[in-house]
């Protein structure tokens, strides 16, 4: 099984140096029996880069917009009689720094007008190798770990359809002692994707709290918080980033109502992130998913691409990778995809999942690393009645499906198999009250939620159209305004 379209995240922050860097040593390790391919970059040269980095006089305002290599990926390969055979390459690019600078500049000026650190438009950006941080984030990007998909999918095959228990289910739920309670929990982690440690923990909250709303929760009651740092992360490099993390993670749970009071960390090959959601329900604050019925229509609350965005923001810097989308974007389009996918990524579903108790939602899960049409067909397999999905709408954050187009079969966005991160809540609601969901939510939190395909009766299937409607989101660019 080819991976090349796993491998999304994989970049290296690399300074560049008056010297062309000379090849970067690489080494991959065999995954076993679990198919766990596991990358490291070698960064001595790059510790040496970074000495020379330091003296440059546009370096405060200098993002990491263009600090991006150029990463090749040829031929990845998973085996579990053969070794992954990988060949990775990465080259620098030579350019005037001044020019660079102002154009950095002119990317940031949104986010430089305030010290407000839970507000994406007003916080400072975090610099990696800005002087005041002297640490380089990105460095927790050469140690990562990668799955193949088809292995975590087999987790499904075990799940049991009772009310009560099942690994197709987004959260446990366990009945307690306690007459009419039960105890609903859920896990999840992941490897840094954004360059802004405070935006990555406010990201990787956001994702935990999904599962629990996905089930109608709205109110959690405890948070723990899991936690691996790079064993090659400097001291300091840890002492800067780490916090940062750790205090994105904890505003974003207290935004959402709950507390971090524990969790564990460790020390590890390569950085993760996450966490453990808890909640003490009554049965009528849940929401099981699986009583969909003939007639039901599919709503989305969160555009889809933000792998895309965040890839196309890594790409601005890599020549030829950039080559091949520059002539349906520009590199505003892509800043602005970047920003839109963070801001929807670290967006809390819990007035989606309020609202869901409202309009009568019959069914719902959240669209993350399966994509749309992974996750819609794990729901229509665990419905009790015989129904199938079928998807007609499309939303994309503006100008990604094209991007999409122009990178082939990479993403397969347009297929509904392109990874999200803390996506939206994919709900199956009566068709009289979507419309009325839709706009409820919009009045409530200033963002869409669209109708995107229905329920019809089937065989526990969910299928998009052959050509379905892409939705560009926003729908037109308005002055001063993400979205």
């Amino acid at each position: 099984m080819t991976v090349a379209n796993t491998l999304n995240f994989v970049v290296a922050y690399l300074l560049k140096s008056p010297q062309t860097l000379d090849r970067i040593d690489i080494r991959s390790v065999e995954g076993g029996a679990t198919d766990v391919l596991f990358v490291s970059l070698v960064s001595s040269k790059v510790d040496a880069a970074c000495d020379q980095r330091l003296q440059n006089p546009y370096h405060a305002i200098i993002r990491r917009h263009f600090i991006a290599c150029h990463l090749e990926c040829l031929n990845v390969q998973f085996s579990k009689t053969a070794k992954p055979k990988i060949s990775l390459l990465i080259t620098m690019e030579q350019s005037n720094v001044t020019q660079e600078a102002l154009a950095a500049v002119q990317a940031v000026q949104l986010e430089l007008t305030g010290e407000n650190a839970t507000s994406l438009a007003l916080r400072r950006p975090f610099d990696p190798i800005s002087k005041d941080e002297g640490v380089s984030y990105l460095r927790i990007y050469f140690f990562l770990n990668f799955c193949v998909t088809h292995i975590l999918s087999m987790f499904c095959n075990f799940a049991n359809q009772s009310d009560t228990e099942g690994v197709g289910m987004d959260a446990s739920v366990t009945p307690l002692r306690h007459g009419g309670l039960s105890l609903v929990q859920t896990t999840d982690f992941f490897y840094p994707l954004v360059d802004d440690p405070y935006m990555q923990g406010k990201i990787t909250a956001a994702n935990v709290l999904s599962d629990l709303y996905a089930m109608g929760v709205t109110e959690c009651d405890n948070m723990l918080m899991l936690v691996g740092v790079s064993t090659k992360m400097s001291e300091k490099e840890r002492d800067v980033v780490m916090p940062l993390i750790l205090r994105g993670f904890k505003d974003c749970a207290l935004e959402a109502g709950t507390n971090v009071t524990g969790g564990q960390t460790v020390m590890n090959p390569w950085c993760t992130i996450g966490g453990v959601a808890s909640s003490v329900c009554q049965t009528s604050e849940l929401i099981m998913p699986d009583n969909a019925v003939v007639g039901d229509v599919l709503v989305l609350t969160k555009p889809l691409g933000t792998q895309v965005a965040v890839n196309a923001h890594q790409w601005l810097d890599l020549q030829d990778r950039w080559n091949r989308i520059k002539l349906v974007v520009s590199e505003e389009d892509v800043r602005k995809a970047y920003l839109r996918s963070i801001d929807s990524m670290a967006r809390l579903n819990r007035t989606a999942a309020r609202l869901m108790h409202k309009y009568n939602a019959h069914a719902a899960t959240d669209v993350t690393g399966f994509g749309l049409l992974g996750h819609a067909q794990n729901l229509a397999a665990h419905q009790k009645n015989e129904v199938s999905f079928v998807i007609h709408n499309l939303p994309v954050i503006a100008k990604m499906a094209a991007v999409a187009k122009a990178c082939g079969n990479m993403f397969q966005l347009l297929q509904g198999l392109s990874a999200e991160t803390s996506g939206g809540m994919l709900i199956c609601l009566p068709r009289e009250q979507a419309a009325a969901y839709c706009k409820d939510i919009e009045k409530t939190e200033g963002y869409q939620a669209w109708i995107i395909g229905i329920v019809e009766k089937g065989n526990r299937t969910a299928r998009i159209i052959d050509k379905p409607r892409v939705i560009e989101v926003p729908a037109k660019e308005k002055e001063g305004e993400l979205w």
